[in-house]
C-alpha cells in the first residue's frame, strides 16, 4: 500500500514522498480503515487530492476513501488514541471462492460462548508476552485491552466469528495470536481457563497457533478529534466540490 500511495503522489508532485501510517500490517492483512498522513506543497482541496489520487493507483488494490487537511504537528500515528481490529473466521467444509483471501476458513463450528469466556481474561492491563511475536520492537509488552468482543453472523458465504479487538496500540501479532488461541477453545481443545494460565506464564511457547493474516482487517483508527468528521467535511460538501 505504502508503495503504490507514494508512486502516485509522485505523479502529482515532483517527490521523493514518504507517508506515514496509523500502524503497520502484516502481509495478507486488509485495511479498511488505515489512515495515513503526507506533506505536499500545492494548495490540494481534500476531494481534488482524493480523485487525483485514486486515478493514479488505478489498478493497484488501494482506494482513497477520503482526504482532509490537518494542522503539521498532527501525525497518522502519534495522534492516535485507538486501533480497532476486525477477524473473520469462516466455518464451511467447501473451500471459501468469493471470500478467498479474505477470510480464516475452519471446517468445525466454534463455541463462541466459550472463546468469549477465555476472551475476558485477556481484558485489562497485562503483560502480553505470550502473545508477542519473538521479532517484535516495542519496547514494553505491557498493553491495555480495552474491548475482544466475539459474535456469531452469517455472511454471505456462510456462517461466521468475528472478533471486535480494541486497543490503543498492539504488539506485533498480538490479534492473530489472541484469534489462534481463542479457536482452539471454540473447537474444544483448549478450555476457558487454559487462556489465562497463558497470559500469565508470560511465555511465547504457552500461545496457540498464531492463525493466518488474511482474516484479519484494521477497520478504523480513533483520534481525539476526528479530522473526517471536522465542519465543513461531510459527504455532502465532498459531492458539492465535484
Amino acid at each position: 500500500m505504502q508503495g503504490a500511495i507514494e508512486d502516485a503522489l509522485a505523479r502529482l508532485e515532483p517527490g521523493p514522498h514518504t507517508i506515514a501510517a496509523a500502524g503497520r500490517t502484516d502481509t495478507g492483512v486488509h485495511g479498511l480503515g488505515q489512515v495515513a498522513h503526507c506533506d505536499l506543497q500545492k494548495p490540494w482541496t481534500p476531494f481534488r487530492l482524493s480523485e487525483a489520487l485514486n486515478f493514479h493507483l488505478k489498478p493497484a488494490p488501494v482506494a482513497i476513501v477520503d482526504c482532509a487537511e490537518v494542522d503539521p504537528e498532527w501525525h497518522a500515528r502519534f495522534s492516535a488514541i485507538e486501533r480497532q481490529y476486525l477477524f473473520r473466521i469462516l466455518i464451511r467444509r467447501a473451500p471459501a471462492t468469493h471470500d478467498a483471501g479474505q477470510v480464516w476458513q475452519v471446517n468445525n463450528d466454534l463455541d463462541v460462548d466459550a472463546m468469549q469466556e477465555a476472551a475476558n481474561h485477556l481484558l485489562g492491563n497485562h503483560d502480553f508476552t505470550t502473545f508477542r511475536s519473538s521479532i517484535c520492537q516495542a519496547q514494553s509488552p505491557q498493553k491495555t485491552l480495552d474491548e475482544l468482543r466475539i459474535e456469531r453472523v452469517m455472511g454471505l458465504s456462510g456462517p461466521e466469528v468475528h472478533f471486535h479487538v480494541r486497543a490503543r496500540s498492539f504488539l506485533h501479532n498480538q490479534v492473530r495470536s489472541f484469534v489462534g488461541t481463542l479457536e482452539r477453545v471454540g473447537a474444544g481443545a483448549w478450555e476457558p481457563q487454559d487462556v489465562k494460565s497463558a497470559l500469565e506464564a508470560c511465555d511465547r511457547a504457552a500461545c496457540g497457533p498464531v492463525c493466518p493474516g488474511h482474516g484479519l482487517y484494521l477497520a478504523r483508527v480513533g483520534y481525539p478529534v476526528d479530522p473526517f468528521m471536522a465542519p465543513g467535511h461531510s459527504p455532502k460538501d465532498r459531492q458539492s466540490d465535484s
